[in-house]
Formats: structure tokens, sequence, C-alpha cells
């Protein structure tokens, strides 16, 4: 679902490194879908990324567009700089931290921030695709929970939700047992899907 994001992008993963010449790749005004979005990244070279806005998480109000980005560069390995914000200690704030990890989240206690960046690892929740069925795999909540979905509904709203559809056009029995199992969000009267696809291995397959 294409929407603006301002970024800056620099070629290196620490700041430190980033402050020589030529690593610094300017500021951007992002445009088109997501995941074509940070695929052009990572093969254009970037490996740290700031947005310039903070990204609402608890609110219901936040830009699908934005947290689908952060999905996808979380996924290529790009680290990102950026603000979460949130109006109040939700539950539901545990359903992100498979994301890279914000700098600061605002409206709440500053140790769910703190507990967010020392716990985060890569692969915290992914999905992997094999023929005819997806199989998710999610340590988000403290345990590895597995997921294996194969019924065509499913499977092709799941497709639509990568880069967000309208709450509508996915049928209620799936919103219903995606919701439940806390693998999609909604934002905006918008639903993405918020499991990771696996773009390169970052450990053994058979450890994640």
């Amino acid at each position: 679902m294409p929407q603006a994001v301002e970024v800056e992008l620099w070629r290196d993963y620490e700041p430190a490194a980033n402050r020589l010449p030529g690593m610094s790749l300017g500021r951007r005004r992002l445009s088109h879908g997501s995941v074509a979005a940070a695929e052009g990244l990572h093969r254009e070279g970037v490996r740290r990324v700031r947005l310039t806005d903070p990204v609402d998480l608890c609110a219901g109000a936040g830009v699908p567009g934005v947290l689908v980005l952060l999905r996808e560069l979380t996924a290529r390995g790009i680290a990102v700089d950026w603000t979460a914000r949130c109006v109040d200690e939700c539950a539901a704030l545990r359903r992100y931290v498979h994301l890279y990890p914000p700098g600061a989240v605002s409206g709440v206690d500053e140790r769910i921030g703190r507990e967010w960046r020392d716990t985060f690892f890569l692969c915290k929740c992914v999905v992997r695709s094999g023929p005819g069925f997806l199989q998710v795999r999610d340590r988000r909540f403290g345990r590895l929970e597995l997921f294996t979905i194969d019924d065509p509904q499913h499977m092709a709203a799941i497709e639509a939700m990568t880069e967000g559809t309208p709450v509508d056009r996915v049928p209620a029995g799936v919103r219903r047992e995606l919701t439940a199992a806390d693998l999609v969000a909604e934002h905006a009267g918008v639903l993405w899907w918020l499991p990771m696809a696996i773009y390169r291995w970052p450990f053994p397959p058979m450890i994640v």
C-alpha cells in the first residue's frame, strides 16, 4: 500500500562509521510499496535507516505503510533508528517486538523500550513458504509457537495483507483467527501481516 515515508540513509550499520565521507546517502521520500522499497534500499547498499517521524503503535492511528516498511527493513537485517509512540501501556505492544527495536517508546514506562532492545533478535516472528502452505514460527511471547496455514482463503488474505489491505476485504472468519493468534494488526482501517519473510538466514535454519 503506497504511502510516503521520510527517511535518512547510510551505508554502514554503525553510526560512528556513517560520519565518514561518502557514507551518507542523504534524505529520501519513499512513496512506493514498502516491500519493493526495502528491497531496493538493500540492493543499493543501505544498511542503516532513520525514520524522521515517530511511529504510532497502540492508538490504531499509525500509518500501516511505515510499519510494513519496518518489518521489511528488519527482515533484511537493516538497522533502523526510530521512535515509537503509544497512548498507554497496552498489552498489544508486545506484538511488535520482532521489529527492529526503537530508540525510545514514548507514552509508556521506559523499561518497556529497554526490554525490547535487550531481548530483540532476528527471526523472532517469521513466516516460511512451502508448496501450498505457510509456516509461522513465533517467539515474541517467550515460547515457540508454530502455525501451519494451508487454507487457500487464509493464504490469499495473507498475500493481500503483506502491504496492508482494508479490513472489509479480509473475510471475517479469517480476520478473527489471525487476530486471535496476534499475526495481524489493524491501523487506520487497514490490516497488515506481522510475521516477516526470511530473505537470508541469520542463523542455521533449525535454530529458528
